[in-house]
């Protein structure tokens, strides 16, 4: 039996018309779209479809596109009895992750993400903060300017370590601004500004955790079926109060990405198949092992590749 990680990936990798063909060619996803716009009391769908994509970049829209998108592609495979040996996700994507893994209901999913995305719009309003990938720079330097800058009054941590040589700084504007200028100073390739809405996981983020952690007490968080490597820790959870501490904690710590891969890459699992739209992760798990196997389940076609991969001896 081939051993495979799912993998879903997080804000960012929203785009308009994003799912679009799983859901011209599948009733299934159709209905869970529509289950979706019920339970939010919105159109989510028509605005996943049809945009206008300032609306879908917003936090509290872009958290339930993305994991919407990544559940109905998931359960395509789920009703064909494949099943991950582990999964993960980028920051929101651990949601999908937790539903994959059956600790999460459909319905508790979509409320906590759209939730999670208003407490975090409420923390940090638009256009108060924002993030930047780093390229090509040592994380000890990273450290340290994040560090010097948050010192001298403006916010700024680490956010994600992503992959070797990249990582994503958090903060208000001014200070991802100046620790951006000290970064290219001290060697830094690239800095990228980020397509978000907010400064996401950092201290910022602290009063949204605070509001979020009431919210986590309503919902019934199960036993995970299979191992979760939780952004928090980079290791595998499966109890149930763990996985509820460690969504707390995930609202304002960096996303240890680069060590979940390679914790799974540990636990001998032969593929990495990303789960929803776009192709962040997959990229990301190339920069931490060039000869991974990898699949990138972003449309129909690919579905089949990788369903016939299964079944090779």
């Amino acid at each position: 039996m081939k051993k495979v990680a799912f993998l879903f990936p997080g804000q960012g990798s929203q785009s308009v018309g994003m799912g679009q063909d799983f859901y011209e060619a599948f009733d299934s996803v159709k209905q869970l779209y529509h289950q979706a716009d019920d339970i939010l009391g919105y159109s989510l769908t028509d605005l996943m479809l049809n945009g206008p994509n300032d609306e879908l970049t917003k936090t509290e829209n872009a958290q339930p596109a993305l994991l919407l998108n990544s559940i109905a592609i998931f359960n395509l495979l789920k009703d064909e009895g494949i099943k991950p040996s582990m999964v993960a996700g980028h920051s929101l994507g651990e949601y999908s992750a937790l539903y994959a893994a059956g600790s999460l209901s459909f319905e508790d999913a979509i409320q906590l993400v759209h939730k999670r995305g208003k407490y975090m719009e409420k923390a940090v309003p638009t256009g108060q903060g924002t993030m930047a990938a780093v390229l090509g720079v040592d994380s000890e330097i990273i450290d340290e300017v994040t560090e010097e800058v948050t010192n001298q009054g403006d916010t700024v941590n680490v956010a994600n370590y992503n992959c070797p040589g990249q990582i994503v700084i958090s903060g208000t504007v001014a200070g991802v601004e100046k620790a951006s200028e000290k970064l290219k100073e001290r060697g830094a390739k690239r800095v990228l500004p980020l397509n978000v809405s907010g400064p996401f996981h950092s201290e910022l983020m602290k009063p949204a955790s605070e509001d979020f952690k009431e919210e986590l007490k309503q919902v019934n968080i199960k036993k995970a079926e299979v191992p979760v490597y939780a952004n928090v820790t980079a290791s595998a959870v499966q109890d149930s109060n763990d996985i509820e501490t460690l969504l707390v904690k995930q609202l304002y710590s960096p996303v240890q990405f680069t060590q979940t891969i390679e914790n799974m890459l540990e636990a001998e699992v032969d593929a990495f198949v990303e789960i929803g739209n776009g192709k962040v992760l997959s990229g990301l798990v190339k920069k931490v092992h060039r000869r991974a196997k990898i699949f990138t389940l972003n449309e129909v076609e690919a579905l089949e590749g990788f369903k016939s991969w299964l079944k090779e001896e």
